[in-house]
């Protein structure tokens, strides 16, 4: 077999290969999204099929109107938001003193500290947290999940950004030094706008995460008002029936604005990733 052939052979595994990781990975979303769409009668059918008779929006409508989605969705979008910004602001200057101060012991048992703590399952910590939140009166406010997410968020937020610090010289902030910038204006004006990928791909992981956790949240919050849209999709499920139709449809609104937010971003998504990898 000529090496021409072996290559192209290759290519055509490799293909073969992603098309069917990509089957894999879309499948349940293009399910959920036919399920949407379908009326009462044909989700129930019993033999399941991704042709729809009799497309309809009563589902959305449903969603929408009647179940003050729209609601859940401006809290996810409150406490989200809110935890990227607190957790994002807090690993860049750690993600500063862990890159340029890494020979100090502080240094090196706080980066031993965190990286323990990302071994540990986040439900072996929801009884204390949900302790401490009581103490401090914080159940049933936005707050008792920003602070969650934010101190889950914090320890790979720092380890990404460091690794992005690493990669910026240290020459760059000494000219910047020698032209009178002090520390603090040399990190604003100088090193940030270089990571600005790697910022924006800390900060789509921050928001992601605290999108998408249903665990606090359905246990930190009891009231209506409060409720984000990970929980609120257990209102679709009754003792005795679910809503399947309504289920799918919120899942849709669910997953649409982190998938919009993906499309824009994701240039700075894989540049961010991938600014670490390469040192100097």
């Amino acid at each position: 077999m000529s090496h021409i052939t072996r290559r192209r052979l290759g290519n055509a595994v490799s293909y073969v290969l992603l098309v069917l990781l990509a089957v894999y990975t879309l499948f349940p979303f293009v399910w959920m999204l036919i399920s949407s769409l379908k009326p009462r009668e044909e989700i129930r059918v019993r033999t399941p099929s991704f042709w729809i008779d009799a497309p309809t929006l009563d589902n959305f409508v449903s969603v929408l109107g009647k179940n003050h989605f729209l609601q859940y969705v401006g809290n996810s979008l409150v406490v989200s938001l809110a935890a990227c910004a607190l957790s994002l602001t807090i690993s860049l200057f750690a993600g500063y003193i862990f890159s340029r101060r890494y020979r100090s012991r502080v240094v090196q048992g706080t980066n031993f500290v965190m990286l323990v703590s990302q071994m540990i399952p986040g439900v072996l910590l929801l009884v204390p947290l949900y302790i401490t939140m009581r103490n401090l009166q914080l159940l049933d406010t936005q707050w008792s999940l920003i602070l969650a997410y934010t101190t889950f968020v914090i320890p790979l937020s720092t380890f990404m950004l460091a690794s992005a610090y690493d990669s910026i010289p240290m020459s760059l902030e000494e000219a910047a030094e020698i032209d009178g910038a002090g520390r603090l204006r040399t990190l604003v004006s100088v090193v940030l706008p270089v990571m600005v990928p790697s910022i924006v791909s800390v900060g789509l992981y921050a928001f992601i995460t605290a999108w998408n956790e249903f665990m606090f949240g359905y246990i930190f919050i009891s009231s209506d008002s409060m409720r984000t849209i990970t929980p609120a999709l257990m209102l679709f499920k009754g003792a005795n029936s679910i809503d399947w139709g309504g289920l799918m449809a919120g899942s849709v609104i669910a997953v649409l604005p982190v998938a919009l937010i993906f499309l824009f971003l994701q240039r700075f998504f894989i540049a961010g990733l991938m600014s670490g990898a390469v040192k100097g």
